[in-house]
């Protein structure tokens, strides 16, 4: 795994659109096939986990002193995840090009806000950690996504870096109920290259 070097995260900007884009109604199919439950306010559906936690015959992997690049285990897709083909070739493209760690569904109900907070290891400057990069499937313009107080004009099937060290916060005033995708990677040149394209390319459908 490459380091993340402070030198090599400060030259991005605190959002960045890759250049890679995603059909929203292909994986929305995959989403409404799961037959979700309802829920209040917030929902979190894990499609990627620790392998122990997959499959239970599977021993626990001994303590680690840092856990947030994800190197303290193996990983496993759910089953939800392997009879989703639309989401699995999503999953499937980023593992071509580097390791896949966590990857979860976020569901927020309509009406509902989620206050401002960071996530100390989440950016691309912090030493041994993974970059998350987020997927909207369901969303709408009345979804305000704020990073550093500023919205982030995230559209479905679109992929957005986010430097979520930094405070960021969510208000949904819209019907619909919210989903996004997020994918956490462990960093790697391919990866550093795409969000360098990001901040100055085109994007492309995957």
């Amino acid at each position: 795994m490459m380091k993340n070097s402070i030198a090599n995260g400060k030259a991005f900007a605190d959002r960045i659109k890759l250049p890679i884009r995603f059909d929203a109604d292909l994986l929305l199919d995959d989403i409404q096939k799961m037959q979700l439950k309802p829920f209040i306010y917030y929902d979190v559906i894990p499609l990627r986990n620790p392998s122990h936690l997959i499959d239970t015959s599977i021993p626990q992997p001994p303590q680690s002193d840092d856990y947030a690049d994800g190197s303290w285990c193996e990983w496993k897709n759910s089953d939800a995840l392997c009879n989703s083909p639309n989401l699995l070739r999503v999953i499937d493209f980023f593992s071509s090009h580097c390791k896949v760690t966590l990857v979860r569904l976020l569901r927020l109900e309509v009406g509902s806000s989620v206050a401002e907070h960071t996530d100390p290891t989440l950016a691309i400057h912090i030493e041994k950690s993974v970059v998350r990069l987020t997927i909207p499937i369901q969303s709408e313009a009345k979804v305000n996504f704020y990073l550093n107080h500023k919205i982030v004009p995230m559209r479905p099937g679109e992929c957005w870096y986010l430097r979520l060290s930094d405070p960021h916060s969510i208000e949904h005033n819209g019907e619909i109920e919210r989903v996004n995708m997020t994918i956490d990677l462990q960093p790697n040149t391919w990866l550093m290259a795409n969000l360098q394209q990001g901040m100055h390319s085109k994007e492309r459908e995957c």
